[in-house]
């Protein structure tokens, strides 16, 4: 349960850091850390297939949001610093790398399931909610909270972009807006 308020008050931090710093490029990266760090409280509160979900749509809209606010392209910098960035480039996958190693390593073998939960609804759903199709009641019965919350993390995404890609907001009658 600590980890879970050491989470929440990062993403508060993330919040209030996004909405009051000054350059719009940070405060879409604070907006990202706060929506990683909601992706991982999901995975605490045992619900991985709402983290997955935040986590691509955190992950698009991200890459929306950047681009969005960058006018134009960056340019490579052929200064002093390719040293730094290769290196910082080359630790950051290592450090993936290696996390993917220690995760893919406590996964059971192929064919033996982590879980029997599976078992458990094949057995009894038809028996628990009468209905005659096992996918939908398991998806509308056994892991309702799930659904909802899959269906309200791609909600906000979809309300998000559409925010974000509206190019103009409301104009006076008779008042002109010049494109980019």
């Amino acid at each position: 349960m600590l980890e879970l308020y050491i989470l929440l008050v990062f993403m508060i931090i993330g919040a209030i850091i996004a909405v009051e710093v000054k350059d719009l490029l940070s405060s879409v990266v604070a907006v990202g850390a706060v929506g990683l760090a909601l992706s991982i409280a999901f995975l605490i509160l045992k619900a991985p297939d709402v983290a997955i979900t935040q986590l691509v749509v955190e992950l698009l809209a991200l890459i929306i949001l950047i681009r969005a606010t960058l006018k134009r392209d960056l340019p490579f910098s052929t200064s002093g610093r390719w040293f730094f960035n290769t290196f910082v480039t080359a630790a950051f996958i290592a450090v993936f790398l290696m996390a993917a190693v220690m995760s893919l390593g406590d996964l059971p073998p192929f064919g033996y399931p982590l879980m029997r939960v599976a078992g458990t609804y094949l057995r009894e759903g038809l028996l628990k909610t009468g209905a005659t199709n096992i996918v939908a009641a398991v998806i509308l019965d056994f892991r309702a909270f799930d659904t909802l919350g899959e269906a309200t993390v791609l909600f906000a995404a979809v309300i998000g972009v559409l925010t974000v890609v509206r190019r103009t907001g409301r104009k006076s009658e008779g008042q002109v807006i010049e494109e980019d």
